[in-house]
């Protein structure tokens, strides 16, 4: 679970941080809720996003016009590399991690200077004394010796940093993952009431992602200033700031293939089918991740990405046919379950996976424990997390983190973007470049399409050149562009828009549609799932009954099968006992 936590809000203010350099005094209640809840309305861009008046925009040659400025301007932050402003830290302790140091290195083309090791514990959990003295200590002495960041050293007071060249931080599979609590006194320590001012457990990287703060507190959360920005890290701003994610999973196998899933994937896009899944919380404050969820998928459909959307209270049912994964977005299972604990259950290549829980990467050595660790072992390739209770309204807004992943920024900047709070418990997993999306947004880019990615990127060039249109009008158009292309996805999609618009008889003739263009059993098996409730929603269970036990006749065992049956048992009359006499 995640704990959702009401907030003093007369000391945010209090908390807030004028300069670039993070104020102590923001250490109480994190301090920043009356931020925190400032999200733009959805589909709202902030002034200057290039995307923020491309709604309106129906003319294909305008919109070609259009495309080539948010090219452009988003090319314009790629063509500078990112590279000299990113550094490879790898624990000198562990062979292995050193030997994925110089893998991640050589194949992001980051110079071998960059790779810096220090001596530090092989153990996930550290003291706040091993932290300082073998990671945070000989780090900022690194820094000051490669000229790496400028100081300026004021008598008797602490060291202030005005100027940082390296902007991104990969920490290797060997380095310790979570910092625990102190429960004695900490020297210059400053405690304060509450949930989060009386914290000082945190994870390793998101205590590292404020490395040149040289303050001694080590309690409560900070505000982080980049949170809702929609600039690159590089765009100037705070000059502590680091962006600290981690190349680490269940073992070294796994790290070396979301390395290559990541780069390879930026030549080509992510493409495939995203999946949601909402807890459907209506108290306690829980309502925030429902929203969330909810907010992801109109992101997604705004762009012509296929999604399916699990709006009940239960999760994604084992053996649920979930195909060509591209995104994954839930919350509020404590353990992995559902499809994902099928053995044969694989990511699409360079996939994003994040599952919302307190614990989701209390772990990452455990390939079945919490949720982050099996995610990558089942082949993701970037997930985010909590080591330690982070509390709801300080986890990684997850709708803003796909947001931005779709704008072309990098996994690293698009987590931070998505992150209230630092010094606190939220670690990124994954290649802090990344940028799944970044094709879109290449006006070169030459993909082929012929691939299978074909109906993927169709869909996705339909939705953003008539995404102004009226409902009803884009449907329709939708609909005859896809039946045109016998684009299963896109039809399907289509079904489940009408779907959760409560048409289900429309949703019905899009989903018999749909199976008779798909070829793969698991997308026949959904839709047959998804026809199947749209009728039991038309109060026609006699119809639903009839679809499955046709297809039960040709798939009669397996995962989905097992589904599938169930919706038999359901729907199958129930024999009427007629009572015995008795004498």
């Amino acid at each position: 679970m995640v704990l959702s936590w009401s907030f003093d809000l007369s000391a945010v203010r209090r908390g807030q941080a004028a300069s670039s350099q993070v104020a102590p005094a923001c250490r109480d209640h994190l301090g920043a809720l009356v931020e925190l809840f400032c999200i733009p309305r959805p589909g709202v861009f902030p002034p200057g996003c290039p995307k923020r008046q491309a709604g309106s925009l129906r003319s294909s040659a305008v919109f070609a016009a259009l495309s080539v400025a948010i090219a452009v301007c988003h090319c314009a932050r790629a063509e500078a590399p990112l590279q000299p402003a990113t550094v490879v830290v790898f624990n000198s302790n562990i062979p292995e991690s050193f030997e994925l140091a110089k893998f991640y290195a050589q194949k992001r083309g980051i110079a071998r200077d960059h790779l810096v090791g220090v001596a530090c514990s092989s153990e996930e959990e550290i003291s706040r004394q091993d932290y300082e003295r073998s990671i945070a200590e000989p780090l900022r002495k690194i820094f000051a010796e490669r000229k790496w960041w400028t100081l300026r050293e004021p008598v008797e007071e602490r060291p202030v940093v005005t100027s940082n060249s390296i902007r991104f931080v990969a920490l290797i599979k060997g380095m310790p993952l979570k910092i625990r609590a102190e429960t004695e006194p900490y020297p210059g320590d400053k405690t304060q009431e509450g949930p989060i001012g009386s914290r000082n457990d945190a994870s390793v990287d998101s205590e590292l992602a404020l490395l040149g703060r040289f303050i001694p507190e080590i309690s409560g959360a900070i505000i982080n200033n980049y949170y809702k920005s929609y600039r690159g890290i590089r765009e100037g701003g705070d000059a502590v700031l680091m962006l600290v994610c981690r190349l680490d999973a269940p073992n070294a196998a796994t790290v070396r293939r979301m390395i290559t899933d990541a780069i390879e994937t930026e030549k080509t896009g992510l493409w495939g089918r995203a999946y949601v899944d909402g807890a459907h919380n209506t108290g306690g404050g829980l309502q925030l991740g429902d929203r969330w969820m909810s907010e992801i998928v109109r992101q997604l459909r705004k762009v012509g990405v296929p999604v399916v959307f699990e709006d009940t209270p239960a999760v994604f049912p084992e053996g649920y046919p979930m195909s060509e994964t591209a995104l994954y977005y839930g919350w509020y299972a404590g353990e992995v379950t559902g499809p994902f604990v099928q053995p044969d259950f694989r990511f699409t290549p360079g996939a994003v996976a994040a599952h919302l829980h307190s614990f989701s990467a209390s772990t990452l050595r455990n390939p079945d424990a919490h949720w982050v660790g099996p995610l990558l072992t089942r082949g993701a390739a970037a997930s985010v997390g909590n080591v330690y209770e982070p509390y709801l309204q300080l986890t990684t807004n997850l709708d803003i983190l796909n947001d931005r992943l779709l704008h072309g920024f990098t996994f690293a900047e698009s987590t931070y973007m998505a992150t209230p709070a630092l010094s606190w418990m939220t670690v990124m997993v994954g290649d802090p470049l990344y940028r799944p999306y970044v094709s879109w947004l290449q006006i070169d880019s030459k993909l082929d399409t012929t691939k299978p990615a074909s109906a993927w990127q169709m869909y996705h060039d339909f939705a953003v050149r008539n995404t102004s249109r009226p409902a009803p009008e884009y449907r329709a158009a939708a609909r005859e562009a896809a039946s045109r292309a016998k684009n299963g996805p896109m039809i399907e999609d289509l079904g489940l828009m009408e779907a959760r618009d409560g048409n289900h008889q429309g949703a019905t003739s899009h989903f018999l549609q749909a199976r008779t263009l798909y070829t793969k059993r698991d997308d026949i098996l959904r839709v047959v799932l998804e026809e199947a409730d749209s009728w039991i929603k038309q109060d026609k269970p006699r119809r639903a009954l009839e679809l499955v036990r046709s297809v039960l006749k040709i798939v009669s065992d397996g995962p989905s099968a097992a589904l599938l049956k169930k919706v038999e048992q359901e729907l199958s009359p129930k024999p009427v006992l007629t009572p015995t006499p008795t004498r």
